[in-house]
């Protein structure tokens, strides 16, 4: 299910820095070379069918690249 952020990431904490990533032959083919962190934080987000909750999202983040690959992982409400 697709969703869209409406309120601003906080309690934003580093999951895994570099080679310790699973997916970072792939962050770097596909996006480009960069220092990779994968983080995680809460926000508002909006489901397609309407609904708004807390959760807490997974995402990619790269210095001149930006944050990438946004996931859903729990419902926090």
């Amino acid at each position: 299910m697709s969703f869209e952020i409406i309120s601003e990431i906080t309690d934003v904490e580093i999951i895994a820095v570099g080679n310790a990533i699973r997916e970072i032959a792939r962050l770097r083919k596909q996006y480009g070379q960069g220092r990779w962190r994968k983080l995680k934080g809460t926000a508002l987000i909006r489901l397609s069918n309407g609904r708004i909750h807390r959760a807490e999202l997974h995402w990619y983040e790269a210095h001149g690249i930006g944050k990438k690959e946004f996931k859903r992982k729990r419902y926090l409400d």
